[in-house]
């Protein structure tokens, strides 16, 4: 069966990820031992045993996140001795999931993965004041209409489509005011919800330009080789395996729309019979059936998800 390795972006952290992998598996341990040299910080502790409200900031939660895909991938590599190559046609992350991605497809090394997902963070953080931006998910409406609801609430600010998830779930971000007023434009237009999320800043839409800056100069000291399978890139929605490539796309997601329902279709489209997500928490997982209820896709956590799926292959 053809599949895609796929790996999640921020909001999917939780308190304890990761600790079942360490406890089970050295290769998990030495993913997280790896991760916490590279960044001088004890990352790992944090992300086993809190505090909750040190975790959840983007510059701890972004290499935590990636952290815990790698780590999976890095088990199923050396405990099941699966090769990239041979074991699915293509990768694909959501935002920040792009890095875990491709440090599991061997076009970055995990350290400099590591290096370069706190730098984003941290940059991310300090790019709009805590307060000023905002995020909403809007539910029950299409992209083309979330475009002409963010268009219609911007005025004088920002508010941008950010994610198109799924066919029914897109996010808009932005200034706070506009993003709260396409909220209320979206319900009464029909939208089932829109719900404000706990973020804390307006990720991709052109207030993040000045994180764009900092991943530019960041990736141009930064190693790129070709991945092992093509990345299907958050911009494009199409595969990409030139390094000069992935690295101008890594920096143009930080503004631009994450197109993750046209990621997840062009892998249906091509041949794709099962999108497998490693690492913590299950949104996309949720996202692919909502997008295409024939693909099969399952979520690899744990060391009991890790041994089912072995047995599977």
């Amino acid at each position: 069966m053809d599949q895609a390795f796929v790996f999640p972006g921020q909001g999917s952290q939780a308190l304890g990820m990761g600790r079942e992998l360490a406890e089970a598996f050295a290769a998990a341990r030495e993913v997280f031992e790896e991760v916490d040299e590279a960044l001088g910080q004890n990352l790992s502790r944090l992300m086993f045993e809190g505090p909750e409200e040190d975790l959840i900031l983007t510059e701890n939660a972004q290499p935590a996140l990636m952290a815990v895909g790698h780590a999976v991938w890095r088990v199923l590599e050396r405990e099941g001795g699966l090769d990239m190559a041979a074991a699915c046609r293509f990768v694909a992350g959501h935002s920040l999931g792009e890095y875990a991605a491709l440090a599991s497809a061997g076009a970055i090394g995990l350290a400099d993965t590591a290096r370069l997902v706190k730098t984003r963070g941290r940059a991310m953080q300090e790019a709009v004041p805590v307060g000023e931006g905002a995020m909403a998910a809007l539910i029950g409406v299409d992209r083309a209409t979330a475009e002409s609801i963010a268009q219609e609430a911007a005025g004088d600010e920002v508010c941008a489509v950010a994610n198109d998830n799924a066919p029914d779930q897109v996010v808009v971000s932005g200034s706070r005011a506009a993003v709260e007023r396409a909220a209320d434009i979206a319900v009464e237009r029909g939208a089932k919800r829109a719900i404000m999320l706990p973020v804390s800043a307006p990720f991709h839409c052109p207030l993040m330009e000045p994180v764009a800056e900092v991943m530019a100069e960041a990736l141009a000291e930064t190693e790129i080789r070709p991945p092992a399978v093509p990345l299907i890139s958050n911009v494009r929605a199409r595969p990409v395996t030139e390094p000069e490539t992935i690295r101008a796309d890594l920096v143009a997601q930080v503004t631009d729309v994450v197109r993750w329902r046209e990621c997840v279709l062009y892998l249906k489209q091509e041949g794709v019979e099962r999108v497998v997500e490693l690492g913590a928490g299950r949104v996309l997982t949720g996202l692919a059936r909502r997008i295409d209820r024939e693909l099969e896709a399952i979520s690899i956590q744990g060391p009991a998800d890790i041994e089912s799926f072995l047995d599977r292959i």
